[in-house]
């Protein structure tokens, strides 16, 4: 009996975490309250709460999973694929395309927004997220090295700048399509994309 009490209460916890992701990405972090996920789930406060113990640890909780969920749509399709420019530009086709579908629960770039929102508010939810910035680049910055180191792309080629250039050109994507609803902005995206990494 406690072994499927704990199983529930894991699945709970998996259900309230995929509930505040979807009002993270459409209202922010912030938006995600003990009270508000109580009353869309039908549960109440104190049962969330106990989930947690506290809204900071709801918030990077979330964080994780919509982390989580970024790596499934986007880092796991270019596995399998050849190190070099061509695991570049499957994983750039996989970001544009998560860009273009609105990101999470269509509200655009999960990490983006959460960049904005945690920019300049010092704590461990800013740190969780720059963190996981850093973390993206340097394996951007790995896979371009990898392709230099393969003789795909120029001796003198910066992985960390391929890394910055790409990343510009998605958070440049992600507002377009978002704020501007910019119906070309994902092909511009692959085609400037494509263009960094040596594609055409």
């Amino acid at each position: 009996m406690p072994r499927r009490s704990a199983a529930e209460a894991r699945e709970t916890r998996a259900r309230i975490l995929r509930r505040a992701v979807e009002l993270a990405a459409l209202d922010g972090l912030e938006g995600v309250t003990i009270g508000r996920l109580a009353d869309d789930l039908s549960m109440s406060k104190a049962g969330v709460y106990g989930h947690f113990g506290s809204k900071e640890a709801l918030q990077l909780a979330t964080f994780a999973l919509a982390i989580e969920q970024f790596q499934e749509l986007v880092t796991s399709k270019a596995d399998g694929t050849t190190a070099g420019v061509e695991r570049l530009r499957r994983l750039c086709d996989a970001w544009v395309d998560y860009l273009a579908a609105g990101g999470i629960a269509e509200g655009g770039c999960f990490l983006t927004a959460a960049a904005t929102e945690f920019d300049n508010r010092p704590g461990p939810v800013r740190d969780a997220v720059a963190q996981a910035g850093e973390r993206w680049l340097s394996y951007l910055g790995h896979l371009a090295a990898a392709a230099v180191e393969a003789g795909e792309l120029p001796s003198d080629t910066d992985p960390a700048q391929i890394a910055f250039e790409l990343n510009g050109i998605a958070m440049s994507a992600n507002q377009a399509i978002q704020l501007q609803r910019d119906t070309s902005a994902p092909r511009r995206a692959r085609r400037a994309m494509h263009r960094t990494v040596g594609g055409s």
